[in-house]
């Protein structure tokens, strides 16, 4: 998992200017695929707490999920979840239980946002949202 960064790294100011230096979303699709793919999965990045922190936007899960990684360093408040359920998908580990849950306040550019998520251990990304 990449490692959360400090988000004034990224952008330049000339003249008043916000000039950024990382592209926003990234699509990686096959050529051969294109017509079978059902869902996008978009890569990017985004800014929690002024920290600078992987995100996975998947058109085919229902489901959104922070890392665990993301809650401790960032230190934030979880609350229990109220119907602890198992997934198998997210690791290599098998199972796991999902029994915590967080608020997570993110921006991409001027998109700004708030999301209840799942809490997991994850190593593909910090946060992986699904459709709403």
């Amino acid at each position: 998992m990449p490692p959360l960064e400090d988000a004034s790294d990224l952008k330049y100011v000339v003249d008043d200017k916000v000039l950024v230096i990382r592209r926003s979303f990234n699509v990686q699709t096959k050529k051969e695929d294109v017509e079978k793919q059902r869902e996008n999965i978009f890569h990017t990045r985004c800014l929690i707490n002024d920290k600078v922190c992987s995100m996975i936007i998947d058109s085919g899960s229902y489901t959104n999920v922070a890392s665990v990684t993301l809650v401790r360093k960032l230190g934030l408040n979880t609350i229990r979840y109220e119907r602890p359920y198992q997934l198998q998908w997210l690791n290599e580990c098998g199972v796991v239980r999902v029994n915590r849950q967080v608020m997570i306040s993110f921006s991409v550019g001027k998109y700004k946002d708030e999301v209840l998520c799942n809490v997991v251990p994850m190593h593909a990304t910090h946060l992986l949202l699904g459709r709403p």
